[in-house]
């Protein structure tokens, strides 16, 4: 139970408890969403609109289109979760938004409807850090809770953070330079595969050799990481090659198991060195076949291991109501409603 002290119209504290429901918005890139969650666990309704369609011919996401896309969705999305967890506006204990890190544009719509319910129902906004929403997809349908150490894998950022309570997270390693979706989507691109390449090259990848190349893994002291270097790597090997045809299936599969090793290497260094008995994984790449089946391998050392449902691991709102239920400032959450949307981790 926490009290949120602000709303944008009176200074009355408002009590949140396992029976309050949070409506989030979620529009950092190119899925519109919004969703209702009661206690920060229990979905009652979840709603995407994804812009993937609209976006495969560009081969990435033009920040302008996905921006006028969410307009075109974010009242439809808002009306559909409404419906479908059969609750109203009064209803709401407190509305939540992205308010970063993403694409400004995006980010202005979803927080601006958010902002928009508060007002108009008289009641708290929250803003959500994108990034602690992930880790917070874990808390969704389980009794999870701090301490742990989460990694985080996403398109922009690569990051083991020890999570020590609901109001204190340190972030212990992290890439310093590619993040692993970027490295995904670059060596997707590389190989020909279309937009989105990721989850195309896991495909591949399951039905190819993983030692069939030896990549090189990177170097890096403590708990960070660096994929440039993986990434040129891929690019030599496919050059190598010339007019041949590539194997494809074992390019992917040796990538993979380069990125995933790498990844549980460091994970289980960190879970030793800290004492942490908890694991959890974070992020749309937690979606990854072969990342996933790794950190759920730390389980055979008597780990408990975590991540989110599929539905869970790419972008959607229930998992930044359950960051708002949750979590307690310091970069998290932030009970201000003159709070502004951030591109980058401030």
């Amino acid at each position: 139970m926490k009290k949120i002290k602000n709303t944008l119209f009176t200074e009355k504290p408002v009590t949140i408890d396992n029976n309050s429901l949070i409506m989030a918005i979620e529009s950092s890139c190119d899925e519109t969403a919004c969703a209702i969650v009661k206690g920060g666990r229990e979905v009652l309704a979840n709603v995407v609109a994804s812009q993937i369609k609209i976006h495969e011919e560009y081969g990435g996401v033009i920040p302008e289109i996905a921006a006028r896309e969410h307009l075109e969705a974010i009242n439809l999305v808002i009306e559909e979760a409404f419906k479908q967890a059969g609750v109203n506006g009064h209803d709401i204990s407190a509305f939540a938004g992205t308010v970063g890190p993403g694409l400004v544009g995006c980010l202005l719509v979803g927080m601006n409807a958010a902002k928009t319910l508060s007002l108009a129902y008289d009641k708290p906004f929250i803003g959500v850090n994108h990034l602690c929403a992930h880790i917070s997809a874990n808390f969704i349908d389980t009794t999870l809770e701090p301490p742990f150490i989460a990694l985080l894998v996403s398109g922009g950022h690569t990051q083991i953070i020890k999570v020590k309570s609901f109001s204190e997270m340190e972030i212990i390693g992290e890439t310093i330079d590619d993040a692993v979706g970027e490295a995904y989507d670059k060596v997707a691109r590389l190989i020909g595969l279309p937009y989105p390449g990721g989850p195309k090259l896991d495909k591949l990848a399951q039905e190819g050799n993983p030692y069939a190349f030896k990549l090189p893994e990177a170097k890096v002291g403590g708990y960070d990481f660096s994929f440039s270097g993986l990434k040129t790597a891929s690019l030599r090997l496919v050059k190598s090659f010339g007019d041949k045809e590539l194997p494809l299936n074992d390019i992917c599969a040796s990538f993979q198991e380069c990125v995933s090793q790498t990844l549980y290497k460091k994970v289980k260094n960190a879970l030793s060195q800290t004492g942490y008995n908890q694991v959890v994984l974070a992020g749309g790449v937690a979606a990854n076949s072969e990342i996933r089946k790794k950190i759920f391998s730390l389980k055979e050392f008597g780990y408990d291991v975590y991540a989110p449902v599929m539905k869970y691991c790419t972008d959607n709102a229930a998992m930044v109501a359950s960051a708002a239920f949750f979590f307690d400032g310091k970069g998290s959450v932030f009970d201000n409603p003159n709070v502004e949307v951030f591109s980058r981790v401030k």
